[in-house]
């Protein structure tokens, strides 16, 4: 297991952008807490893994979430919920990105309407500056259809955003 300051430093640096790439993929706060959580217990278990600089520590923890958040969805597909549970509404919240009027909310919408992908190669492309060569290699996936789905992606977000 990796020292508790090793993982402690890994959070504080990318812990945001980890947390991002999750509720960007899942969509529901508590279930990328969950991804989160088992993502950064990964690399405390992974004393194994060598990085070459911090930059390789940080793909290498989106990609772990990516997977997570990937796994996390198939078991939702397979998985029947209550209608109950599935209608319950979301608790009141004062935070204007949850206003429906709120600009904010408009695009966190937009994004949030996108199916995945483009959903996460628009958002690792737009908020984490990340190229689509460098998309390719985080998600697995050839560079040209990493542009074919910024491409449609974008396409998508202005179409709804106008």
């Amino acid at each position: 297991m990796r020292p508790a300051d090793d993982i402690e430093q890994a959070m504080a640096r990318h812990g945001d952008t980890v947390w991002r790439v999750c509720l960007t993929a899942l969509r529901h706060a508590p279930d990328a807490e969950d991804a989160f959580q088992n993502a950064f217990m990964k690399y405390a278990l992974a004393d194994d893994a060598l990085f070459n600089d911090d930059e390789h520590r940080k793909a290498w923890l989106i990609r772990v979430a990516t997977n997570l958040c990937r796994d996390m969805q198939r078991a939702a597909a397979r998985k029947n919920l209550p209608l109950d549970e599935a209608l319950s509404a979301a608790p009141a919240s004062c935070d204007p990105s949850t206003q429906p009027d709120s600009p904010v909310r408009e695009v966190l919408n937009a994004m949030e309407a996108l199916d995945d992908p483009p959903r996460t190669p628009v958002y690792l492309a737009l908020y984490e500056g990340y190229t689509a060569p460098e998309i390719a290699v985080l998600l697995d996936a050839p560079v040209n259809t990493v542009y074919s789905w910024i491409a449609r992606g974008k396409k998508t977000l202005k179409e709804a955003l106008l």
